[in-house]
């Protein structure tokens, strides 16, 4: 989260004014004044502290997969954040990929959307999708994500910064998951997280043809390249490294806002200045594929699975 110095300064009363906010917030349930709601199934919750991409959707992905391989019954549970008519792109990119294998409960009071779906469906283990800042569901199990490529020591809260809460929060969870660059955590104070961590990284499937067949194809049936490179996630910069490290040859790359909505004329911009650059096609991410119109290209839009 890029902010300028002096809109940060101006920002930072109103940062102090929301940390007092959460830590008395937290402080409630901490104190055992106010008492979370507990569901009958195992609850798992992957999130982080930070606004912007950490990995969490392929990491909810990643355990939803691994659950149903043992044969549990999962439920997944997420805000729908930016979307319409009860889903979103990470919904319907997790829906893609499960294969209709897991219910969804969508909506800001996941209590309320997972006691429906208990009411209805036999229920193993309900993965919540965000839900480190809630304080009025119980879990079993809390996941931290952080990027590893990030430096959260200098960061701010928000508005003047990118954390949701501050740094030392992070003692609350069960596990850390540091994705991209692994290094060990450190908290409020100078101190080592203690706190079992584990390193993750994204790992490349292959490529699907955007408007074709689902089929997955090598990474070598691309062909040399150049690619335009576009994105609207919330860590553009991890999707381009990523590329660089499949060694995906790029020679132009374009960003758009997290869960950007694209439309028929930025596309033809995209794919003219593909042509301008003479990349022979684009590549984008899964999220953002969720996003695109269906429309006739020139040149082919290649989107990168992931796990």
């Amino acid at each position: 989260m890029n902010v300028p110095v002096a809109v940060r300064m101006l920002l930072w009363p109103l940062s102090q004014l929301y940390g007092v906010y959460v830590r008395c917030r937290h402080a409630l349930y901490d104190k055992g004044w106010r008492k979370p709601r507990r569901l009958k199934a195992t609850v798992i919750s992957v999130g982080n502290l930070t606004v912007g991409g950490t990995g969490k959707t392929p990491m909810v992905l990643w355990l939803a997969e691994k659950f149903l391989a043992k044969g549990k019954k999962v439920a997944i549970l997420t805000r729908g954040y930016k979307g319409s008519g009860g889903s979103s792109d990470e919904i319907e990119l997790l829906k893609r990929r499960l294969a209709g294998k897991v219910v969804f409960g969508i909506g800001p009071d996941r209590f309320a959307s997972a006691s429906r779906l208990q009411a209805e469906n036999a229920i193993d283990v309900f993965l919540l999708d965000d839900g480190f800042s809630i304080c009025k569901l119980a879990r079993d199990l809390d996941i931290v994500m952080l990027d590893g490529s990030r430096s959260l020591s200098d960061e701010w809260l928000l508005p003047a910064g990118s954390l949701r809460e501050p740094i030392a929060a992070c003692r609350r969870a069960d596990l850390l998951v540091v994705s991209r660059k692994c290094e060990k955590p450190v908290v409020g104070g100078g101190d080592a997280v203690t706190i079992p961590t584990f390193c993750a990284q994204t790992r490349l499937i292959g490529f699907q043809k955007f408007g074709r067949d689902a089929d997955t194809k090598d990474h070598g049936d691309l062909g040399p390249g150049p690619f335009l490179a576009f994105c609207g996630i919330g860590n553009p910069g991890a999707f381009f490294d990523d590329l660089s490290r499949w060694h995906v040859p790029v020679v132009e790359k374009k960003v758009f806002s997290d869960h950007h909505k694209y439309s028929s004329k930025e596309l033809q911009q995209l794919q003219s200045c593909s042509e301008a650059c003479g990349a022979v096609g684009l590549v984008t991410t899964e999220k953002d594929a969720e996003n695109l119109p269906v429309a006739d290209f020139r040149l082919p839009i290649w989107i990168a699975v992931i796990d």
